[in-house]
């Protein structure tokens, strides 16, 4: 499989050092599922370690083998092993029952169509045991993020920069990131929270929580939105 990351898999830790604030949300819901955790856009480990250096075994689904490639140093670093897998979101190569999938950094955005968000939900619900918990978070871009940053190029990190160019009539995110480690663009597609809530319950979830920040504040309108939906 070919990634828009794997140009950037050198690149994209200092690209996202300054993303910290779902860490400790996303390791205590491992905690509290008791594990294994499946994730899907593992990346570069930045959540799944974490989790793994819990006790608490992780398997990590990517559609990029670079970024694997970095994941397994970086576990090894750690003194963790984390059961890395290339895959599609849509289609996760797994075959066990677990209690928690996790999808966190905005990864569902890669896909663009509904149909695409379907068969994740689908493949998700169908590898969660009963009662078991699929928590992400996703992003719907306000009017003012849109105007500051519409294609500018920004320094997101020190000698690292991203440009943002908005369709928001396809509501379509085009993204350049472009550092001494490599360059890339992608493109990300988002929805409404109220779409977000259809899907889920289309596809046999229970809602059981939509807050607007890993605080755990109840969601109440919002650039950000952090779901747990349950498998009945």
């Amino acid at each position: 499989m070919s990634s828009p990351y794997d140009a950037i898999a050198e690149l994209y830790d200092p690209w996202s050092a300054s993303v910290v604030e779902d860490v400790d949300f996303y390791l205590g819901e491992a905690r509290r599922s008791g594990g294994p955790v499946l994730e899907l856009g593992i990346g570069t480990g930045r959540i799944a370690v974490p989790i793994a250096a819990d006790g608490i075994r992780v398997i990590g689904i990517d559609s990029s083998r670079a970024m694997l490639d970095v994941c397994a140093r970086r576990a090894a670093l750690a003194g963790v092993e984390v059961d890395l897998r290339v895959g599609d979101l849509r289609h996760p190569p797994v075959e066990e029952h677990v209690p928690l999938v996790i999808c966190p950094f905005r990864s569902l955005l890669h896909m663009h169509t509904d149909d695409d968000r379907r068969a994740v939900l689908a493949a998700v619900h169908e590898l969660l045991q009963p009662a078991g918990r699929f928590v992400f978070d996703v992003f719907t871009p306000g009017a003012e993020d849109i105007a500051q940053t519409h294609d500018r190029w920004l320094e997101r990190e020190p000698g690292i920069f991203e440009r943002a160019v908005w369709d928001e009539t396809e509501r379509t995110l085009t993204l350049t990131v472009r550092g001494p480690a490599g360059e890339t663009t992608m493109a990300l597609a988002w929805l409404s929270p109220g779409e977000w809530r259809t899907l889920l319950e289309e596809t046999a979830f229970e809602i059981e929580a939509c807050y607007g920040w890993f605080d755990r504040t109840p969601f109440t309108g919002g650039d950000d939105s952090v779901w747990i939906a349950r498998r009945p």
